[in-house]
């Protein structure tokens, strides 16, 4: 078993609360029989989690790309991803007449900031790993 150290707490507390929301959704289904609205919101937020994390985790393919332009195609890909779900959804329920303004800035928002973060603690890492190199080749002089 691994200890929960200080680095694995918050990722370990986000994967326990994601736990137990898809099992609440599933019990509440099983028991009153019933999917509603809310319990569809909050698996919908999961499938754009998951697929905003996957897509920004592909970044290295596109490494021939200026990063400016693998962000952009990113930003691009998945804001349509969420645009062809809306509309999809359209013809399964109806849609306020802000739903695809409600639902671009919905994303857009957690979407940039989650993309900040995570590009931020890839800069420094990489930066790290310069660093290392540059010690390592120092000592080899």
């Amino acid at each position: 078993m691994r200890i929960i150290d200080k680095k694995q707490f918050i990722p370990t507390v986000c994967v326990v609360y994601t736990i137990l929301s898809i099992g609440k959704i599933g019990v509440e289904f099983v028991l009153q029989k019933e999917f509603g609205n809310f319990q569809a919101n909050l698996l919908v937020m999961l499938l754009f989690s998951f697929l905003a994390t996957l897509v920004l985790s592909q970044h290295y393919r596109l490494d021939r790309l200026p990063l400016l332009l693998v962000m952009l195609l990113q930003y691009v890909g998945m804001i349509a991803v969420v645009m062809l779900f809306t509309w999809i959804s359209s013809f399964r329920t109806e849609l306020h007449p802000e739903g695809y303004h409600d639902m671009f800035w919905s994303f857009t928002i957690p979407y940039l900031i989650g993309a900040a973060v995570y590009y931020a603690a890839l800069f420094l890492e990489v930066r790290k790993a310069d660093r290392l190199v540059q010690k390592l080749k120092e000592r080899e002089n």
